[in-house]
């Protein structure tokens, strides 16, 4: 065998060891055209065998028909001993190309026979059982709507002994459960279901599977938690993969149909764009359907978020267009299929998943909502409105008493002053019984004034800014054709104000305000020179001009001039002046002294403003934690999702990060249901509470939300650093495919030179994945790639560092070739490194540990002379920077080299002396104690051999 052709074959296996996918495919394609050029059959044919399978696993299913029928064309026409060794995963391959058939309508229904009849030919004539072959037969009269020849051949499936081309213990239930679920046998289904779920289940499609068609009946059964948690476990597997399209569709269903409007229309947005590169026909018409159907509860003017392909750019679509639109895909590929088939089953099915409704009780799944939100209407498309939370109670306001004789003047007074003091209530009842008992009344126009400058404040409250400033222009004009110059300059100063909150008004509001203020403190009493003053200050607060707001704020009087509501607000503004301008001793203070003047007064909305402003202040997390306990006793409803954002940020400090979870959580619903800004960013923090909280599923389901979120709003690097989240919770829960696939992704987006260093460490990470899942020469790579980026980015020692263990993964993968190339670039940089004067500890570090791999590679050539030489010292390096484990290690590695060099007198001394300074029971203590007895055996001293192995539980094999 040539060197090429061996080299063809090592890269084989390591496409085999990639993920499913479009980058295996890709590989493979690549791969395949070496292959043919190389001109050899048995290379050729099990390439081809592999891309089979990498097709219907990747979501290409419809490029397997090519690489099965070639197979099958070389087996038939020159059987070889290879040919002979692959015999049975090509009669495997067989049910691939049955099912596959089916999902394609362009593919006759004789064709799809024709191949059935073969199958069943070469399983008899290799003596295998036909019960895949009946359970075939049934896929297809199930398919084309044939109940009785579908019930015929599930009899014969199921009492047709199994054999090792039978599915597996998993799948061959699923197809049962499915039936089941069809024919309504619910109980049944969860039944048979059971003992399958309790054993272990293996195979790549399992047990995703089997719990995506146990969704139904476990819904029909009234198992609430196991429709739930058979949700969440097979979503997860299955939503990296584009394969499982039909199967997502499913989910996408019992989300509609457990009144999960909000999920649905997530896992809709997130899939979207695999329509466009469907694995078949069959998954396009299914998950579209399961979409309009979903898209169908929303508001239909709610905007869908369809991602870029193609020529098409990315958008929000209206969901009642997009819902007509899936409708009709679903609709056209129905009519196919039947066309094809001679029956309307396929048309049948799609209507009827077309009118999914919810159906009884809300079930929550989401990990991320809490409630029900409000942004889905309950009603068919386009009926609006919102459900009700589920736990919501309506409260009515307490009301508040207006003496009923009070006068227009006397009903003003009475709203202005419940206005100075926070009380929003009697504020508006007050104005309320003013427009009730004198609208449209002849008052004298200082009064009518009065009620203009009201209501500005009233439009202030609501958030309308601009008609508040209008309003309070209007007031401004009458008080001064009054000449009450009071009124006028403090109408005046909120003027400015309420124009400083806007880029194009600032100037003139600062003007205003302290035109008004100067104005004050001539004819102004007390309260309103201190009010003149304040007013200032915001206006500069609202333009970020900290210093020169806290300059203006020492000249109001300490006593607010006798205002206590007044004092506080004061106090509130120095406490965020301090906090701004980062002078944290003097923001503790002042958030101290806000929260006892807030708690003496009594009002819930400052209160809540001054204890979350302490809990950002105070170093001591549980007083943090205490403050925003404080605040959401007082909070407002309306300012509740601030307060839930803080306490969960409070408990994380904390190392609670498991009650963090429930204030995140509710602080998702609560920016959903008031159509506010930032739940993604919210989503992010909760997925990060989860993690921390060991809560590693719920983590990445919230997390891959967050990603679609910040995606969506254009935030790519909070979506970065969401999705290197992600790919660490991935990794932790054992899924290192998407988490590599998210690492990947994120070396692509890190393509600047101010994110090299970023890009660096997120193809080390991966390399230590695929280092860690044995996949070396893979891992090789992503080191190459990772030390390339330190490289350019001037991080000398990390490149260093990566290149060393790219050297051990190339040793592992058995190119030993690779690795000396790499040692050669490895040693260079050692030297550029070692050059420096006074080494720091993690240069020593690395420069001993990039030594040691060179004694390595020299090892692995045969040359443990060189090997040991290069060793010399590095151990002595390693323990004056207290790096004793990996001191040890190089020791014992110095004795197995003395071994292979046949001295193992020498071997003893060294490997005795690490011995003594090792845990017993841990690795490199086992290898000590291993090599030792070997020296000594060598040495002729058996029984202090057979003793030391005795010791530490070792045999001669060990």
């Amino acid at each position: 065998m040539t060197t090429s052709e061996d080299d063809l074959w090592r890269l084989l296996r390591e496409v085999n060891g990639m993920p499913y996918g479009a980058g295996q495919i890709a590989a493979l394609e690549q791969l395949l055209r070496r292959v043919d050029a190389a001109d050899d059959r048995h290379l050729a044919f099990t390439t081809r065998m592999q891309a089979t399978t990498a097709y219907i696993y990747g979501g290409e299913p419809a490029k397997s028909f090519v690489t099965f029928s070639w197979c099958l064309s070389e087996f038939d026409r020159d059987p070889q001993p290879y040919h002979a060794r692959h015999a049975r995963q090509l009669l495997w391959h067989f049910k691939y190309m049955v099912n596959g058939m089916l999902t394609f309508p362009e593919v006759p229904l004789d064709r799809t026979y024709a191949v059935l009849d073969d199958m069943e030919r070469r399983y008899r004539a290799g003596g295998q059982s036909l019960q895949a072959v009946h359970k075939h037969r049934f896929r297809v009269a199930d398919h084309i709507g044939d109940t009785e020849a579908a019930a015929h051949w599930y009899r014969l499936w199921q009492t047709t002994p199994r054999d090792d081309l039978s599915d597996c213990a998993g799948c061959d239930p699923t197809t049962q459960v499915q039936y089941l679920t069809d024919t309504d046998a619910y109980a049944d289904a969860v039944t048979l279901a059971e003992p399958v779920l309790a054993g272990r289940l293996s195979c790549n499609e399992q047990p995703q599977a089997i719990l995506t068609a146990l969704l139904l009946p476990y819904l029909r059964t009234g198992r609430h938690d196991e429709a739930r948690s058979a949700h969440r476990e097979a979503y997860r597997r299955q939503r990296g993969n584009l394969s499982d399209l039909w199967d997502i569709g499913q989910h996408v269903e019992f989300c509609t149909l457990t009144g999960n409007e909000a999920r649905a229309l997530e896992l809709v947005e997130r899939h979207l764009d695999w329509l466009d590169r469907a694995p078949s026909p069959a998954a396009a018409m299914h998950f579209a359907a399961a979409a309009a159907a979903a898209l169908r509860q929303v508001d239909g003017d709610l905007a869908v978020y369809r991602r870029a392909a193609g020529d098409r750019p990315a958008a929000d679509v209206p969901a009642a267009q997009l819902a007509d639109e899936l409708a009709d895909t679903a609709t056209a590929l129905a009519a196919r299929f039947d066309a094809r088939n001679g029956t309307a089953h396929q048309s049948a099915l799609v209507a009827a998943r077309l009118t999914t409704r919810p159906t009884g009780a809300h079930l929550p799944l989401s990990a991320s909502l809490r409630r029900r939100p409000a942004t889905v209407a309950a009603g068919p498309a386009g009926a609006g409105g919102a459900a009700p939370a589920d736990d919501a109670v309506a409260v009515p306001p307490a009301p508040v008493e207006v003496p009923a004789d009070a006068s227009p003047d006397d009903l003003l007074d009475l709203a202005e002053d419940h206005w100075r003091r926070h009380d929003r209530d009697t504020f508006r009842a007050a104005l309320a019984a003013y427009d009730e008992r004198f609208a449209g009344s002849e008052l004298p126009p200082a009064t009518v004034a009065h009620r203009t400058e009201l209501r500005s404040a009233e439009l202030t409250d609501a958030g309308d800014n601009p008609a508040a400033v209008e309003t309070a222009r209007t007031a401004l004009s009458a008080y001064r054709e009054l000449g009450d110059d009071v009124r006028a300059h403090m109408v005046a100063g909120r003027l400015g104000v309420l124009l400083s909150m806007t880029e194009e008004g600032a100037e003139e509001g600062l003007a205003l305000a302290t035109a008004a203020a100067e104005a004050l403190e001539t004819i102004g009493d007390a309260q309103r020179r201190t009010a003149g003053h304040d007013r200032v200050v915001l206006a500069l607060v609202h333009g970020r001009r900290w210093a020169e707001a806290l300059a203006a704020l020492d000249r109001v009087p300490a006593d607010a001039g006798g205002d206590p509501y007044l004092a506080l607000r004061v106090a509130l503004h120095r406490t965020h002046l301090l906090e701004e301008l980062e002078r944290e001793d003097e923001f503790r203070a002042a958030a101290a002294h806000s929260r006892e003047l807030a708690r003496e007064l009594g009002v819930g909305e400052l209160l809540m403003t001054a204890s979350l402003a302490y809990a950002r202040a105070t170093d001591d997390p549980e007083e943090a934690v205490d403050a925003c306990d404080e605040a959401l006793r007082v909070a407002p409803t309306a300012a509740l999702l601030p307060v839930r954002v803080a306490r969960g940020r409070a408990l994380m400090g904390a190392g609670r990060a498991g009650e963090a979870v429930d204030d995140f959580a509710e602080a998702v619903t609560l920016c959903v249901e008031q159509g506010a800004e930032g739940d993604a960013f919210l989503r992010w923090e909760l997925a990060n509470a989860y993690r921390v909280a060991g809560r590693l599923g719920e983590a990445a389901e919230v997390a891959e939300e967050a990603v679609l979120g910040l995606d969506r709003l254009g935030a790519q690097a909070e979506a970065d650093r969401c999705r290197h989240l992600l790919a660490g919770v991935y990794q932790s829960l054992g899924e290192i495919d998407p988490a590599l696939v998210l690492l990947d992704q994120l070396a692509a987006n890190f393509d600047g030179p101010d994110t090299l260093p970023h890009r660096g460490q997120v193809l080390e990470e991966a390399g230590g994945i695929l280092y860690d899942a044995d996949r070396d020469a893979l891992a090789a790579q992503r080191f190459g790639a990772a030390a390339r980026a330190y490289e350019l980015a001037g991080l000398r020692l990390d490149e260093l560092r990566v290149r060393r263990r790219e050297v051990h993964a190339w040793l592992w993968s058995g190119d030993g070739a690779a690795a000396a190339r790499t040692l050669e670039v490895l040693d260079r940089l050692a030297a550029t490194v070692a050059g420096g004067a006074d080494l720091s500890p993690p240069e020593t570090y690395e420069l001993a540990l990039a030594a040691e791999a060179g004694a390595r590679v020299l090892a692995a050539d045969d040359r443990e002379d060189a090997a040991l030489d290069r060793l010399a010292g590095v151990p002595e390096r390693l323990r004056s920077i207290e790096a004793f484990g990996e001191a040890a290690q190089s020791e014992v590695f110095g004795g197995e080299l003395l071994l292979r060099l046949g001295r193992p007198d020498e071997a003893e001394r060294v490997l005795r002396d690490v011995l003594r300074g090792l845990p017993a029971g841990r690795g490199p203590a086992q290898q000590a104690a291993w090599l030792l007895a070997r020296a000594l055996d060598e040495l002729g001293r058996p029984d202090e051999a057979n003793a030391l192995r005795a010791e530490h539980g070792l045999d001669h094999e060990h």
